[in-house]
């Protein structure tokens, strides 16, 4: 008889109707059914053919949960990482019942790497997130955007052209502007750091010798303080991994070499004058340690029609790691109460 009720309650936490999940909810058993995607096979991945003008290219997605309510497509950052950084939501989002697609932008790893200059602008970049939502069929009734640093650039865009298609929209660690970020870096940032530091970054950079390895000891403490407060022996296995595989002759041209402020094409971007155009429900999420000013990420909040903030008090770049428990909550949250209608 034990055996027996073992199998019978081992049937009900396969096949019942729900499982618990955060903040109260539950995650329906279909959740973990992917009956009637096209994507079955190969485990959630989907090759996205898209075209651009130097011809088709084919870019790499993975769906994980099914949820016809809730599907967050993930914008890395970079430009020119990988979506794997973000693998630290696995551990989040299922159990909150969302479905999400892990997604490489052209040029990065998963995805191909075409040798073409011309298609790294912003402009070429938003069709392309254009065309890979068409391909997982997201709508309105079920969209939701995920930009996180670079990807919040991108995200941004995304929506001051396609709103229509967005139920919900979040800028994780990206400021509305590219100057107001180098000012921040400028006047708190580096001088806060030792200045025979700075003075040696900045011989080594008017050299071009960015890929000279004292380059990076220079830069380490101030990854460690700002990018991802662990010590660099100590960072997560996907960070690790996302990082080592940046596709520099993207993220190079577009950011410049540095995280300590940009100064490639993306040097002027500048948005803050269009955030009021936003209205669908978003979520921008700050954090203390940043190199991107808190108070520049509270405005995004602020000025959009529907805005809320997330503060990280102990996180930087990558909040999601080391401000883990605050980021993912507050993420979860703004995702279920949008759905809710309680936003």
């Amino acid at each position: 008889m034990r055996i027996m009720a073992s199998l019978v309650i081992g049937c009900f936490l396969l096949f019942g109707v729900a499982a618990a999940g955060p903040q109260g909810g539950t995650v329906p058993a279909a959740y973990f059914d992917s009956a009637g995607h096209d994507d079955v096979l190969a485990g959630g991945v989907k090759m996205i053919t898209i075209q651009t003008p130097r011809g088709a290219f084919r870019v790499w997605t993975k769906r994980v949960g099914n949820n016809p309510r809730i599907k967050v497509l993930l914008l890395h950052g970079g430009p020119g990482a990988t979506h794997e950084y973000l693998e630290a939501l696995d551990s989040y989002f299922p159990g909150a019942g969302i479905e999400y697609y892990y997604y490489d932008q052209l040029g990065s790893a998963y995805s191909d790497q075409p040798d073409a200059p011309e298609l790294w602008e912003i402009p070429r970049f938003v069709d392309e997130v254009e065309q890979v939502r068409r391909a997982l069929k997201l709508e309105k009734s079920n969209f939701y955007l995920y930009g996180q640093s670079w990807g919040g650039i991108l995200a941004l865009e995304y929506a001051l052209k396609y709103q229509q298609n967005l139920k919900g929209l979040i800028i994780s660690n990206m400021v509305a502007s590219i100057p107001e970020y180098n000012r921040y870096a400028d006047s708190v940032l580096i001088p806060a750091m030792d200045p025979k530091v700075v003075a040696e970054i900045r011989a080594l950079e008017a050299a071009r010798k960015f890929d000279d390895p004292h380059y990076d000891e220079l830069l380490s403490g101030f990854y460690s303080e700002h990018i991802l407060r662990f010590p660099l022996s100590e960072w997560p296995e996907p960070a690790v991994r996302s990082f080592g595989k940046i596709n520099k002759k993207i993220y190079t041209p577009m950011q410049g070499p540095s995280e300590m402020g940009a100064s490639g094409k993306l040097v002027a971007w500048d948005r803050t004058a269009d955030l009021p155009r936003i209205t669908v429900p978003t979520l921008a999420i700050g954090a203390r340690y940043d190199t991107m000013e808190p108070a520049q990420m509270e405005r995004i909040a602020r000025t959009v029609k529907n805005g809320r903030y997330l503060y990280c008090p102990n996180g930087s770049h990558l909040a999601l790691y080391d401000d883990q428990k605050v980021y993912m909550s507050g993420l979860v949250r703004f995702i279920l109460d949008v759905d809710a209608g309680r936003f």
